[in-house]
């Protein structure tokens, strides 16, 4: 039997109800709205399409939620996709451009998801604004409603990012953050990108949510004689430890993912640093906010107080997504995500 669902891009399926819905309520928007902008970040907006594509912010957060619905592992996946993005060449989308040699080719990229959802979001975007919505407002808006949909804070960003046309394998590893970093190379790292140290441990909260594969934190043990794995890291709880190696048996379990936080795997909740404080963080990245006292007394304030987490999370989350975007004349707002328009 045919399928009453529609295909986007060979990956996302939504149904045409759905697009008859967004086009009906997309149309309401339009006809009732009037401009409102809040000035933010330079020549960024709050409601920066109010005029130019009213439903926009609707429309992505409709498509991510359909997308959550059916795939637990999305919101994750949409909050790692935005940090992979800033971190590098700053938040300018170019993390989704196809190629040989960029950034999605590089080792550190390969196992990023989400690229689907942004596709699907792009090309109802298109269908309705054409030309008027760039991928890297669409990666910072999915990331940001991804929160909200498991339950964490709904953030109000500044919008008007353009895309760019750079992108580059070669900078992501010099750019990005390794699992078995040390505070003073993080603190170097975000320092760089213009984040605080408050920021670094805000920002790792991401973690409460999303999964890992296993050669992500098989530095914390050793593998003995027999392959086995034994705990090389005496920080790592012994218990947490024992079920990891359940999970990933043998150096060689890179296949296999685990859940970033055990307890509370698809709510956004401070958890995370719950887990820190029981030595129950799964990277060595996690464990060090802990036992260093730089950062030790902002775990201890997050994990008793979920609205604290929550309010310097929007503040926290706003300043990452302000990474080195491009406005104005700067970049482009491709037609299509994956290409730089020709």
């Amino acid at each position: 039997m045919a399928s009453s669902k529609l295909r986007i891009d060979n990956y996302t399926w939504i149904r045409p109800s759905i697009l008859l819905k967004i086009a009906v309520i997309f149309f309401y928007i339009f006809l009732i709205s009037s401009p409102s902008f809040s000035s933010s970040s330079g020549d960024l907006f709050v409601n920066f399409y109010q005029t130019s594509c009213p439903g926009a912010e609707f429309m992505v957060r409709n498509t991510v939620r359909e997308a959550s619905n059916n795939d637990l592992t999305i919101p994750g996946k949409l909050l790692r996709l935005l940090f992979h993005d800033c971190i590098v060449e700053g938040c300018d989308g170019s993390i989704l451009l196809d190629g040989k040699e960029t950034e999605k080719s590089d080792p550190a990229n390969t196992s990023l998801g989400g690229f689907s959802v942004v596709a699907a979001a792009k090309e109802l975007l298109e269908l309705f604004c054409p030309s008027t919505v760039s991928c890297a407002d669409i990666i910072t808006l999915a990331a940001r409603d991804a929160v909200a949909i498991f339950g964490g804070p709904s953030v109000e960003v500044p919008t008007g990012r353009r895309d760019g046309r750079v992108s580059l394998a070669s900078n992501v590893r010099p750019n990005m953050v390794d699992t078995s970093f040390t505070m003073d190379q993080m603190t170097q790292l975000f320092t760089s990108k213009g984040l605080s140290l408050d920021d670094l441990v805000v920002l790792s909260g991401a973690h409460t949510i999303g999964a890992a594969h296993c050669n992500a934190f098989s530095d914390r043990f050793q593998e003995n004689s027999k392959g086995e794995l034994t705990l090389a890291d005496k920080a790592l709880d012994k218990v947490f430890a024992s079920e990891l190696m359940k999970r990933c048996p043998t150096s060689a379990s890179s296949s296999v993912t685990v859940n970033n936080d055990p307890g509370t795997s698809f709510v956004f909740d401070n958890q995370y640093y719950k887990n820190l404080i029981a030595h129950k963080g799964l990277f060595q990245s996690d464990s060090v906010l802990f036992s260093d006292a730089r950062t030790k007394k902002l775990v201890e304030e997050l994990s008793d107080n979920q609205d604290t987490f929550f309010q310097k999370w929007g503040d926290s989350f706003v300043r990452l997504s302000n990474i080195g975007v491009k406005t104005g004349d700067q970049g482009e707002i491709r037609r299509s995500c994956n290409v730089i328009n020709q």
